[in-house]
């Protein structure tokens, strides 16, 4: 797949994400709005800041090999100021944790880091691990 057809698909799944999340949040169920409220909230400052607390989502979503969530952390790490080598400090710890079997869902991660980096992949606009 080249950058620009990998980088469509990124603006995709991003706009595809944002609007099946309002279409999931207009509905009247209590349960899910209060996780998806709860999801948020623990990433708001407190003993741990926003930065540390994106970083560790990061290498849980990477343990999970959760792609969506992975990619949401990536590009929520750097918008906190998170540097590459940061990064790269927080994937050796999922790679540790989580196995091999993480390898793949480290290379989409890089390949949407370095999309960001240079502006071509929008980042996702709402947290909701998955």
């Amino acid at each position: 797949m080249s950058g620009g057809d990998e980088a469509e698909r990124v603006r995709a799944f991003t706009a595809f994400r944002k609007r099946m999340n309002e279409r999931i949040l207009a509905e009247p169920n209590q349960v899910v709005r209060r996780f998806f409220a709860l999801d948020t909230q623990a990433y708001q400052p407190g003993a741990l800041d926003a930065r540390t607390k994106e970083l560790l989502g990061l290498v849980a979503s990477l343990v999970l090999r959760c792609d969506d969530c992975i990619a949401y952390h990536v590009a929520q790490c750097r918008e906190a100021g998170v540097g590459r080598d940061e990064m790269f400090e927080a994937f050796s710890v999922g790679l540790v944790v989580g196995g091999s079997i993480v390898i793949p869902h480290l290379r989409r991660a890089v390949d949407f880091l370095d999309q960001l980096e240079q502006g071509e992949a929008a980042s996702p606009a709402v947290h909701d691990h998955g």
